[in-house]
Parts: C-alpha cells; structure tokens; sequence
C-alpha cells in the first residue's frame, strides 16, 4: 500500500479529497479540510528522495512524481501554507470555496513534484482553473470582470507553456522537466508562459487587478501559491539566465512607487507581493547554490509573512467592511491582537533582524555582492528600503495607527487569530533560528545571517527608511491616502485596446457605408442607363420598320467584311 501511494503524486490526495466537499457541512466539514492537508503531508513524507516513476504515454514516457531538494522545500511550505489558510477560512460556509482551496493548493504541489513538461502543464492550467472561483465566490460585478481577465491571461500563459513543450518535445524528443534555459523557440516560449505568471514586469497587472478583488480568505489562498510555483519553475528550468538579473532588479523597483500612492491597502499588499518576487528571481538569474538557496529560503518565508499580512487586512475587511487606507485608522482600539500580527508581518517582509525576512533575503542580498553586480545589489537596497516604506510602516500605520476613523468593531474572529497567531510565531521561530529552514534548502548552507555587519547595514538602512518616511509626513511630502484610481500598464488592455479597437470598427463602419453609397448609387445609374435603352420606351425597345431592320443588317454586313479582308 505504501508503496502505490509513494507512486500518486503529491497534491492528488487534496485533488481527490475535494470530490466529497459538496457532501459535507458544518462540523464535519470543518474537520475535514484541516485534515486533508495532514494528510497529503503525511503522504508527501511517504515518497523517498530520488523518487521518480515512468509512466507510458503514446510513444513517450511521463515522470509524475520526482521528488529532489528543491520539490521538497516548496512541499513543504505548501502544505504548510494550505493548513494555516483553512484554519483562516473556518467560517466559510461556502463549498465552493473550499473546494477550489483544495483542488488549487492539489495542483500546484502536483505541479511541483512533476518530472515531464506534459503533467507540469496539466496541473498548471488545472491551477489557474480552480483558483478563479477564489475571486468569483465574492459576487460582485468587479469580482466577476477580474476573474474573467485573470482567467483569460492564466490559460493564455497555459497556452504558451504547451506550444513550448510541443516544439521542445517535436526538436529535442525529450519532455523532461528539467533544465531549459533560453536559445530556441521552444524554451523562449515556456520563459515567457512562466514570466507572466510570475508577473514579470508589463505582464504583472493580473496581480494587482485579480487579488484584491478574491473573498477574504481567497486572497491568502492566491497569495501563496500561483506566483511561487512559477518561481519554483524558473528555478527549475531557467536557473543561471542572466536576463533574470535585470528582469528581478526591474521587479523589485517599480512597485514601490504604486504601493506608496495606493489607497486600497490588499492592492499595496499586491503591490509588494510583486517586490518580493523580484529578489526570488534576482536569485534565480545569479544561479550560485548561495542565490538559489536565498531563493527557495525567501518563498519559504515569504509566503508566510505575506500570508500573515493578507489575513490581518482580511480580517479588517471582515469587521469594518472596507480596506482602503482614506477609512481606517485607530483600529487598534479595538482589534489589537490583529494589529500585533500584523505588525509582525510588517516586520518580517522588512527584513528586520529577528524575523523570518532577515535571514532569508541575506542570502540573496550577499550572492549579488559576492557576484559582483554592484547595480543589482543597490537596486535591491533601495527595494528594501522601499517595501519598509509602503509595507513595513503604511500598511499597518494607516489600517491601525493613523488617525482614529471612528469605527469601532470586534477583535477578529477566534480561527482567524489563531491562524495569524500560528503564522506570526513562525517568521520570529525562522527569523530567530534559522538552522530547520536552512536544513531543507536544496544545496548545502554555511551561512551566518547574524554578523555584525549584516544587522548594522539593514538596521542602519531601515532607521533611513524611517526617518525619511517621518520626515515626509511631517513636512507633507508624502502622498496622501486618497480614493483615487492609478494608472499602470493594465490601462493598455482595459482602456486603450478596447478604445482603439472600438475606434477601428467605427472607422470600418464608416468607410462600409460610404463604400456602400457609391457602390449603390454606380448600380443606380447602370439601371437606369439600361432602363433607358432596353425599358417599355428605350430605344431598342421600340418596333422597327423591316426596311431599317435590312439597313442595319446590311450595315453590321459590311463592317465584318472590311474587318475580314483588312
């Protein structure tokens, strides 16, 4: 028995629990889904290290389950994320969420431990298909639209991934998922489906637009598990492509400035999800065992204290109904808990000394000084002073601190603060003791986050941040929290294609119509010139006498007879 479930793909018993959701209500079904997660942890135990299978398709032959050092680090965050997420999600009475939750957090771990680029395409659309009714099951007009465009560029990336993996099948005769790198149509292609789900820059506004629109408790879900995955597939074919460099230094820059400006607080928190994902793939492109190690480390950690943010924002939504910075302020007052946690979370995605952010980004941070890129490391500089500025400080200084809005609520619900609570106490435990998360990294770690000059350069940097926050607010630099809409680059596909196209189709329109006139008024006068000529009273219409009749007859006679002889 322990020897077929060794051979099922890690995440399929989440996928196949899912089917009985529908069944179960109440109780029993609460109990279930924190089970299920056990459960497949348990099973992920149960396959060796080295594990592989082949599996006999057509003429070619599948490896669902390949189990090595960088599976086993996003395993394990995975179920470790999907555990804390339904302990948040306990008072959801929907099924439908719970089972998307399921079959969503199933697929990416299937997708994970997939050896062949046919099943890590299988569950890579079965991911985005299953995570849009996160966004759907809020039932609002702009739930419904954004899951439409999320849905649409998702298959879209799905699409891209499987011509990618028909041309590197039909030119390399291999499916196997494992270094690519770039050179060939086929690998430029699946670089392309991965960078759109790891919302590269100009691909990124899916992000932004989709997130913040999910249920309460959908938007922790999507925040752990579509872009770390395609994190995970980078690393996985693309480790050491120096265009990620510039690609991850780009990411990490350019969201700060929407983040400081945002007044919808889950959208900042999208916003730096975005920064974040740039240091990943800045680890990525130096494709040292040092960087690629900061990498798994930093969406290990990352996936937590952004999890731990996006449940405090939620459960604010949750009390007051709204999340935008211009309505909140002084809520610590009322749910103080929350406003620790969050603080925490605040901390962490900072990189402050003693929680979880420090001792991750360090490993990236010294990998870019120890390769020498001296402008991707002052990028990342600025990045991290940055993400303090609009995570760090703003998120929880406007939603609890600022000013007291009036609003007065209860404490977040007793599930939701125990799933912060759990969260919260991993970032201090991985940020104090580093030592287990360094133990399952994908290559040997010798590395000290706590030198002296490790915490005296990041301390010093986040007292800069601050002060020049402070400093802002004081002298009114800073821009305000106000209900507003940013433009960004979704503004090209929201409004100018559309405004374009419909501004082609009225061109078109227009030249139909003026076509259509001269072509109808051409054949009018065509009638009427055969009208005229062959009507009741046209010319060759009338009765003729026989002797014009012999007249002309004679006349086409001679005219064939000069013809001929001339």
């Amino acid at each position: 028995m322990s020897g077929i479930l060794s051979n099922l793909p890690p995440g399929i018993l989440l996928i196949l629990g899912a089917l009985l959701v529908p069944f179960l209500r109440g109780r029993v079904l609460a109990g279930y889904v924190l089970l299920l997660p056990v459960v497949s942890f348990f099973h992920l135990l149960s396959v060796p290290m080295g594990h592989g299978i082949a599996v006999p398709f057509l003429n070619y032959t599948l490896d669902p389950v390949r189990n090595d050092g960088l599976a086993r680090v996003w395993g394990i965050i995975f179920h470790l994320a999907a555990f804390l997420s339904m302990i948040y999600a306990l008072h959801v009475r929907d099924r439908v969420q719970h089972a998307a939750g399921l079959v969503y957090v199933g697929s990416a771990l299937a997708a994970v431990y997939a050896g062949d680029l046919i099943t890590f395409f299988v569950f890579w659309e079965l991911t985005a298909v299953s995570s849009v009714f996160l966004i759907w099951a809020r039932r609002t007009e702009r739930a419904y639209r954004a899951g439409l465009r999320y849905l649409i560029i998702q298959v879209s990336s799905g699409l891209l991934l499987l011509a990618g993996a028909v041309l590197h099948l039909h030119t390399t005769g291999s499916m196997a998922f494992d270094h690519l790198g770039t050179g060939t149509l086929a690998t430029n292609l699946i670089f392309i489906a991965f960078g759109i789900k790891c919302a590269f820059p100009l691909l990124h506004n899916w992000l932004q637009d989709s997130y913040p629109e999910a249920t309460v408790t959908g938007t922790v879900f999507l925040s752990a598990f579509t872009t770390k995955l395609a994190v995970y597939a980078l690393a996985r074919g693309y480790a050491g492509t120096e265009i990620l460099i510039p690609i991850g230094a780009a990411m990490t820059v350019f969201p700060i400035f929407y983040g400081v400006v945002e007044n919808d607080l889950r959208r900042v928190l999208a916003y730096s999800l975005n920064n974040q994902l740039g240091f990943m793939v800045v680890g990525i492109g130096i494709g040292t065992g040092l960087s690629l190690n900061g990498t798994a480390a930093h969406a290990f950690v990352h996936i937590l204290y952004k999890a731990l943010l996006f449940m405090s924002m939620g459960a604010v939504l949750y009390r007051t109904g709204t999340i935008k910075a211009s309505e909140l302020g002084g809520l610590y007052r009322s749910m103080p808990l929350t406003a620790i946690f969050c603080m925490v979370g605040a901390a962490s995605i900072s990189a402050v000394p003693l929680f979880s952010g420090f001792t991750a980004k360090s490993l990236i941070m010294t990998a870019s000084a120890e390769g020498h890129y001296t402008l991707t490391f002052l990028a990342l500089l600025f990045a991290s002073a940055g993400v303090f500025e609009h995570a760090g400080i703003k998120i929880p200084y406007c939603s609890f601190f600022s000013r007291d809005s009036g609003i007065r609520c209860k404490e977040a619900p007793p599930h939701m603060l125990a799933a912060m609570g759990l969260t919260a106490f991993l970032c201090i435990f991985l940020g104090v003791y580093p030592r287990p998360l360094y133990a399952i990294l994908p290559y040997p770690v010798d590395f000290n986050p706590y030198t002296a000059s490790h915490v005296l350069s990041q301390l010093q940097l986040l007292v800069f941040a601050g002060l020049c926050f402070g400093f802002l607010k004081i002298v009114r630099l800073h821009p305000p929290e106000l209900r507003s809409v940013h433009l960004d680059t979704d503004w090209v596909y929201r409004r100018l294609l559309p405004a374009g196209v419909g501004a082609a189709v009225r061109a078109a329109a227009r030249i139909r119509s003026g076509v259509a006139v001269r072509v109808e008024t051409g054949l009018f006068r065509a009638f009427r010139g055969v009208y005229r000529h062959h009507g009741p009273r046209g010319i060759f219409a009338r009765t003729w006498a026989t002797g014009e009749a012999i007249m002309w007859v004679a006349v086409l006679l001679a005219a064939c007879l000069v013809f001929y002889y001339l």
